[in-house]
């Protein structure tokens, strides 16, 4: 995609060498035609960069500014298309859980979850073991367990399947959820410390297949994990 910024600042051809030079430096950018009589940059990136990201690249003296399309737009649109596999996911998920909830005279909130749990940790543990050490590699770089024990990686990609299993046939519900309940809540914190801090590392939850970076979609997907168990959980006690 190629999208036109103006520039404020440009005075000279030194001025637009320095200006390209410098958003070249950003990954994702693959050219940049700067014109110093037109005061505008036009900038080819791999997928949209953030206009903030843009001006930080360059010197206070230049001042980037949208031509002729919507920040916020792009924003949003890039979003959709970098969680777009673990959108789609939740949304097939879902639609099965309601489905098979809505299969009574009242609606079965309790099945409904548990074929969502089911659905939840079958899916993610088969994009797990399409790359088990790929997986395992990334969780250690975020995971508290993993990162000490990195043999952990492996052994959640197994515990994932199992609750997938005991989820779907029903398995010991009590011992079940508290299972998942312990190991999500367990996994989130080295999530939050991740997001929190700011760090640029890939979420491993679906595995070493897709290129997901760590967000706050990853701390959803894990707290509604955590809480789901938890109501299912109280229900039956």
């Amino acid at each position: 995609m190629t999208h036109k910024y103006k520039v404020t600042g440009i005075t000279c051809s030194g001025c637009e060498a320095k200006v390209k030079s410098s958003l070249l430096m950003l990954p994702n950018i693959t050219n940049v035609d700067v014109s110093k009589e037109q005061q505008t940059v036009a900038i080819t990136m791999d997928k949209h960069i953030a206009l903030s990201v843009l001006q930080n690249a360059l010197d206070k003296k230049y001042t980037i500014s949208t031509n002729n399309h919507s920040e916020a737009v792009e924003q949003t649109k890039n979003w959709f298309n970098t969680y777009k596999p673990i959108l789609i996911i939740f949304m097939y998920i879902f639609t099965i859980s309601i489905i098979v909830g809505a299969q009574h005279s009242k609606f079965h909130w309790m099945q409904a979850m548990n074929v969502f749990m089911a659905g939840f940790f079958l899916t993610f543990s088969f994009f797990k073991f399409l790359d088990l050490k790929g997986f395992a590699e990334s969780y250690s770089m975020y995971d508290v367990i993993a990162k000490k024990i990195p043999v952990w990686g492996y052994v959640y990609a197994f515990i994932e399947l199992t609750l997938g299993i005991a989820y779907a046939i029903n398995f010991q519900p009590i011992e079940t959820n508290i299972a998942t309940l312990a190991i999500m809540t367990i996994s989130i914190v080295g999530v939050l410390q991740s997001v929190f801090n700011k760090r640029k590392i890939k979420c491993a939850c679906l595995g070493a297949v897709f290129n997901l970076p760590m967000s706050s979609i990853t701390i959803i997907e894990d707290a509604l994990m955590i809480v789901m168990s938890a109501v299912m959980l109280v229900k039956i006690l």
